[in-house]
């Protein structure tokens, strides 16, 4: 395909005559259609990310305008840092969900917001050094099997989330029969339309709770009158963060599972595109470390690279940067709108209860299928103990308390996946009896 120059001034050049991408062909980070259908394209990633970009602040409670704000604003420093090579939406991590919730219970936002900081500068410094010596280290730290297993037991250990709100009363439990319309909701509009209208089912199911819940008169009636109230223009609220062990070591261990997204992102985006992306490894690191950095130390939900975004590139077959950074400054002005917010506060807990049933059981699942796609194999027993254990420590929430220092589920299954995969293959390597396809018949149970 043929490329038009733009003005010298303008880091992508003209695809084509900007009009259509003709079959086979793609539209490269380095390029962009007309500004028009750029507009278009990056007003398609707000949409994408939206619905899980919201859900995660709903949650843990966190200002969703606030949120919406540094996830625009991540999404350009990732830009700037990856040197427009990378596209990519940074988006609320559903990873930092139960950390959080667990830093605020013993220490409130500030607290929780604190752990956030930390685990950003940890995964920039990984960036760096990623940069500086490659990547092949992450791969043999985590390979596929311990990605799944971590990824596996984060949504396992959700679940009560979805039920009673981890304890407060709310979701499912609060309101059933909304929860379950809504979760209905959701699984017929992921069958019932085509295309991009299926990639926003989660959407679409909260919208038909919300609307449920307005008819039945289920709303808060103290966030129905903020809403009013709420401004048409302003700054979102900000909060500062608090810094302490506990709650640090509560979050830390989410920078394992922002490793494998990014990690994973990069080798998607590489694959569709057919550039070889891996010297920007080390920058996708960084980018999002310093963007979650950000969004901690004013009060917004850690980033991390969106495959509701890759859907609507694969779509689209536009991969172009400039289409981000329309996404990202659409975002930011979003984010300074408090009615905007406010409207989002008065979601109700059985459609948050509803729609969290699917996400989680989606992050859950979508560690079996990093297994699958990279074939683990489970007749190899270090493989099996080591996803069998990891995934019932964080399922069962294991909590062990050190004085002042509490470690949740997610920490001990994040510790216990690493720990018996090396420890195990270690001593495999030693012994000489390195494990390999069991060819004995399965246990009767």
């Amino acid at each position: 395909m043929t490329q038009s120059p733009t003005s010298r001034w303008s880091p992508w050049t003209l695809h084509g005559d900007g009009r259509a991408v003709t079959p086979g062909d793609v539209v490269h980070p380095d390029e962009r259609l007309s500004w028009p259908r750029t507009v278009g394209v990056g007003v398609q990633h707000v949409v994408a990310m939206f619905g899980a970009t919201f859900t995660v602040p709903l949650i843990t409670g966190f200002p969703p305008a606030t949120t919406l704000f540094f996830s625009g604003l991540g999404t350009l420093l990732f830009l700037l840092i990856t040197r427009n090579r990378l596209p990519s939406y940074l988006g609320s991590s559903f990873a930092f969900i139960a950390p959080v919730l667990a830093a605020k219970t013993d220490g409130g936002i500030g607290a929780a917001l604190g752990g956030i900081v930390v685990a950003g500068v940890a995964l920039a410094l990984v960036g760096v050094v990623v940069q500086l010596a490659g990547a092949r280290w992450i791969d043999a730290l985590m390979p596929p099997v311990v990605t799944g297993a971590i990824v596996a037991l984060i949504g396992l250990n959700l679940a009560p989330v979805a039920w009673d709100g981890g304890g407060s009363g709310t979701g499912v439990k609060a309101q059933p029969l909304i929860a379950v319309i809504t979760l209905v909701a959701i699984l017929v509009t992921t069958v019932l339309f085509r295309g991009f209208l299926a990639r926003l089912s989660i959407l679409l199911g909260v919208v038909v709770g919300w609307v449920l819940a307005a008819l039945l008169g289920r709303l808060d009636p103290a966030a129905v009158t903020t809403l009013k109230e709420a401004a048409w223009v302003g700054l979102p609220q900000f909060h500062a963060p608090t810094f302490g062990l506990r709650a640090v070591v509560l979050v830390i261990p989410v920078i394992l599972v922002l490793i494998a997204e990014n990690a994973g992102h990069v080798k998607a985006v590489a694959a569709m595109t057919g550039r070889n992306l891996n010297r920007d490894m080390g920058r996708a690191f960084l980018g999002d470390g310093v963007a979650t950095v950000l969004a901690g130390a004013g009060g917004g939900s850690g980033n991390t690279t969106y495959a509701e975004n890759i859907g609507v590139m694969a779509a689209t077959r536009v991969y172009s940067t400039a289409a981000y950074w329309v996404a990202g400054f659409a975002a930011v002005l979003l984010g300074l709108c408090p009615k905007f917010g406010a409207l989002i506060l008065t979601v109700p807990a059985g459609v948050l209860g509803g729609a969290t049933t699917a996400l989680y059981g989606l992050i859950a699942v979508l560690g079996a299928r990093i297994w699958i796609e990279n074939r683990v194999d489970f007749h190899d027993p270090v493989n099996l103990m080591t996803a069998a254990v990891a995934v019932i420590v964080g399922a069962a929430n294991y909590t062990l308390t050190a004085g002042d220092l509490s470690f949740n589920g997610i920490a001990l299954g994040t510790a216990a996946a690493l720990v018996i995969y090396h420890g195990m293959r270690l001593i495999a390597h030693l012994r000489g009896t390195t494990p390999g396809p069991n060819p004995g018949p399965e246990p009767e149970l």
